[in-house]
């Protein structure tokens, strides 16, 4: 594909998008941007969180991983289905309850201020970090395949796409994004489903004959038995639901979504059908990973190092120029929802967790909105700052590094809320930052000596749940027994 075909499908996506907030935003005001009016239809914001879930992330990085660990990711996915449940069954009814706008106030109404404020930072400082991470992914290969023949510097891309995301964002917010989110997991699944039409092709088989090829090769192992390993199953499934639960159950960004539909049942119904379909669509990612390395073996295509590269080096360099258009269009769509949700709940958290908008009553709505433009684009510099640190850094799988920082940025969040939600105790709340602070560092420590201190074993992403569970363990030092009758939190 050449450069200037990318191109014009990226401009021909972003005309498509300020369409759509052309629709959705002309009569937003700050209810619309935090909370959608609490008018969005779960049908849309169910499928449109399939997109947002995966991002560019899965698109990029899950089919390469079936290279080195075959279908041993699902483990994880199912794990997500069982935090998902426990999100549309105690927690939505919870933010529900509340009328919630932002998440982290009911750690206000539980503890107190700095346990308020302590939430809110870890959901900052762990959104801006992912935000970054997905963002970068999508457009480094964008960079690769256009911009770098064209003499255009890494910086100045990232420009370009902070900016039209912005301007996009800008007015109708969660109203918008529930509609391009939708969009976004349109063009992704076309970009698989086209990818896996023309490998049977190419490759003379139909798809059931694809489907035994990767059944039987060694890219389809999906459990991992040995307890010391990484990807142990029984790992990875708990790691999967508490990962669900801390990324999606306490996280603005996606919580953001659930609570700008009409009532609590339909917040349930996007959830359950949500996960449901989440399943079989990493079923069907993993299954075009192993395609895609079946294919490389029979052409002897020479694979880049990096498997991240593997998709969108084959889709645009080998399957022909429908595989590479619906690709790129599949990645342009998925670098956008990258930042827009980022944007909008990174937004909400400090115009509602820390500046207190809602509470103002002294200002006009026009005066509110000013004030939540200019956290907005201070944000979209920040990540833009972000992105270009990442470009320097660059040296390992983005998934590996996700759920990494996942590990260390959630786990607080984790420890915080389920203190809140399964005891009744009182907390000293000026020392619970320092709970906060202490419990990844220790987490730190555990995964860098896990082989000494533990005969071998090896942490991977069920360091969440250790990181929980020495926020929980903090936390209860730190309490004692409610002397007042407790709220029914």
């Amino acid at each position: 594909m050449s450069p200037l075909l990318i191109f014009l499908s990226f401009l021909a996506y972003t005309i498509l998008v300020f369409l759509i907030t052309w629709v959705t935003a002309r009569k937003a005001d700050n209810d619309s941007f935090f909370i959608g009016n609490k008018h969005s239809p779960w049908p849309v914001v169910a499928y449109g969180m399939i997109g947002a879930s995966l991002s560019g992330v899965t698109f990029m990085s899950v089919p390469g991983v079936v290279e080195a660990t075959g279908f041993k990711y699902f483990g994880l996915v199912i794990g997500f289905v069982l935090g998902y449940v426990v999100i549309a069954t105690v927690l939505l009814p919870l933010y529900y309850r509340l009328n919630l706008t932002s998440i982290y106030t009911y750690l206000e109404k539980r503890f107190g201020f700095w346990s308020y404020k302590t939430g809110a930072f870890f959901f900052l400082l762990s959104r801006t970090v992912i935000a970054s991470f997905r963002m970068f992914l999508v457009v480094n290969v964008l960079q690769f395949f256009v911009f770098n023949a064209w003499g255009v510097p890494f910086i100045v891309t990232v420009s370009i796409f902070i900016l039209l995301i912005l301007l996009y964002t800008f007015k109708g917010g969660i109203k918008t994004i529930i509609w391009t989110d939708a969009l976004q997991t349109t063009f992704m699944l076309a970009a698989v489903v086209v990818a896996l039409h023309l490998i049977c092709k190419e490759m003379g088989l139909s798809f059931g004959g694809l489907v035994q090829q990767v059944s039987h090769s060694k890219y389809s192992t999906l459990l991992e038995v040995d307890w010391h390993a990484r990807d142990f199953f029984l790992k990875q499934l708990l790691s999967g639901a508490f990962i669900a639960i801390a990324m999606t159950g306490l996280d603005q960004e996606m919580m953001q979504k659930n609570l700008s539909c009409r009532n609590l049942r339909d917040a349930q119904k996007n959830m359950f059908s949500f996960s449901i379909i989440l399943v079989f669509v990493n079923l069907l990612f993993l299954f075009l990973g192993g395609a895609l390395f079946l294919f490389a073996t029979q052409k002897g295509i020479t694979l880049p190092a990096n498997t991240d590269d593997v998709f969108p080096v084959i889709s645009i360099n080998h399957l022909g120029p429908l595989a590479g258009l619906v690709f790129v269009i599949g990645l342009i769509s998925a670098a956008y929802p990258s930042a827009d949700g980022a944007l909008t709940s990174l937004t909400t958290t400090v115009s509602i967790d820390f500046i207190g908008l809602d509470k103002k009553e002294n200002l006009t709505e026009l005066q509110k909105r000013r004030y939540r433009y200019l956290i907005h684009v201070s944000f979209a510099l920040l990540l833009l700052g972000m992105i270009v640190v990442f470009n320097a850094i660059n040296d390992r799988a983005v998934i590996d590094k996700l759920y990494t920082v996942v590990g260390y940025t959630y786990g607080p969040l984790l420890g915080l809320f389920s203190f809140g939600l399964f005891t009744k105790r009182r907390v000293r709340d000026k020392w619970v930052p320092w709970v906060a602070l202490i419990s990844p560092l220790m987490c730190y420590f555990l995964s860098e000596y896990s082989r000494q201190l533990f005969s071998g074993y090896t942490f991977g992403f069920e360091l969440l749940i250790v990181n929980g569970a020495i926020s929980f363990l903090g936390m209860w030092l730190l309490s004692y027994p409610a002397k007042e009758k407790m709220l029914p939190f």
